[in-house]
């Protein structure tokens, strides 16, 4: 990734280990609200938006994990979702998926690539 191009989120050790963050990125004006989840030497990123509701799925800032902190959780309807691809697998949304996001941990640094969420705000 090219981090000229890239949008800092975090520090991966703003991160517990699992963990989440919920972060806010401004982009052509837009704001775009999505979360960061570290499983390990794993680190993922996502829209805050349930594939059901539309809505954001955090209930207390910055908690989206289950409370065995194994999936991603939504707290409008609990469906459950894979930290790993954002895969439903549990709730009214089975079968969808949260939208990832391509991040990269560079010197203990998250980065999002600038164009994925640009692009999104002009698809929007």
């Amino acid at each position: 990734m090219n981090e000229s191009s890239a949008i800092f989120l975090c520090r991966l050790d703003d991160l517990q280990d699992p963990g989440s963050l919920g972060v806010t990125v401004e982009c052509n004006p837009r704001l775009f609200d999505m979360f960061v989840v570290r499983f390990g030497g794993e680190v993922r990123a996502y829209l805050n938006s349930c594939p059901h509701t539309g809505g954001p799925l955090d209930w207390v800032p910055d908690q989206f994990l289950s409370l065995d902190r194994q999936h991603i959780q939504c707290s409008t309807h609990a469906a459950l979702f894979r930290w790993q691809d954002g895969a439903c697998i549990a709730g009214p949304c089975a079968g969808d998926a949260l939208t990832a996001l391509p991040v990269e941990v560079v010197d203990d640094r998250v980065l999002l690539q600038r164009d994925a969420i640009c692009r999104n705000s002009a698809d929007t």
